[in-house]
């Protein structure tokens, strides 16, 4: 029988941090409506789970940690692979703590972490780096030059390849030493509880943000429905459409049939006045 925990721990590092690498740069190429980049953190840390769990008799566990691993994720990708090198030497952690580590961490980790990375990275690589290298660029290309696009592509790559390289070594690095902190003290509950308030909060405010349903109810102009319900609980519809799908879905309904639906009812509400998006 294999030694899953030690064929990880023996695999060169500069190997796994090429998993890691890969895992976030691709991370929008199978990007999906249903659950985003899931996949590319599953890709990410496909090697990982299965150098963990290398024997027959571990199946069960390998596709526990699959699934674990393919819940809805979404950060940006020169970041991803520093909460892949955390997943990681979580997954490291529980693989040899099976009785103390509590695997619900790791999830709790990646939600409360994905959208403040987000802020970040979005900020710092598409609003800052990418103005730069394009608006550089440019100026070369109205000039006729061939140098327009490849300085571009220069400033762009010679940042985000670095950062996302060092993003994934610094999180598999640091991330063990942090976890073998928690393990040798009692904090792990109190971080589990902290993550799973910063998670809800990230939840919550992504359905503020991305669940986009009003209504247009109103009686002439002194009666607006929307302007009442923003008054009670502001985002009430989305709210309440997020609850209800969470429901749907908990009660195992197909996904695509549950998109289905929405559209369906959708396209009839809009038409007959009751919902807008």
């Amino acid at each position: 029988m294999k030694d899953g925990l030690k064929l990880q721990r023996e695999y060169p590092l500069h190997k796994k941090l090429v998993e890691f690498f890969w895992g976030g740069w691709f991370s929008m190429c199978n990007w999906n409506n249903e659950r985003q980049a899931n996949t590319a953190f599953m890709y990410g840390m496909s090697k990982t789970i299965d150098r963990l769990y290398p024997n027959p008799e571990d199946l069960e566990k390998k596709k526990e940690a699959y699934h674990r691993h393919l819940v809805f994720y979404n950060t940006t990708p020169q970041f991803m692979p520093f909460q892949l090198g955390l997943a990681a030497a979580m997954e490291e952690e529980y693989k040899e703590h099976p009785d103390t580590f509590n695997p619900k961490m790791i999830n709790d980790v990646k939600i409360a972490l994905m959208g403040p990375l987000a802020g970040i990275g979005d900020s710092f690589f598409q609003g800052t780096i990418r103005t730069i290298a394009m608006s550089i660029g440019i100026s070369f290309a109205q000039q006729g030059s061939v140098l327009g696009p490849i300085i571009a592509m220069v400033i762009s790559l010679g940042t985000s390849i670095p950062i996302t390289w060092y993003a994934g070594k610094l999180g598999y690095l640091k991330g063990k030493e942090l976890l073998q902190q928690i393990m040798k003290s009692d904090l792990m509950e109190r971080i589990m509880y902290g993550c799973s308030i910063a998670g809800l909060m990230v939840v919550g405010g992504m359905v503020a943000c991305l669940v986009n349903v009003t209504t247009p109810i109103a009686m002439g102009e002194t009666f607006q429905l929307q302007s009442v319900l923003d008054t009670v609980l502001p985002k009430m519809i989305p709210l309440l459409l997020t609850g209800l799908m969470f429901v749907v879905a908990k009660k195992k309904v197909n996904a695509l049939l549950i998109m289905l639906a929405c559209f369906v009812i959708g396209v009839i509400l809009s038409y007959f006045g009751i919902l807008a998006v």
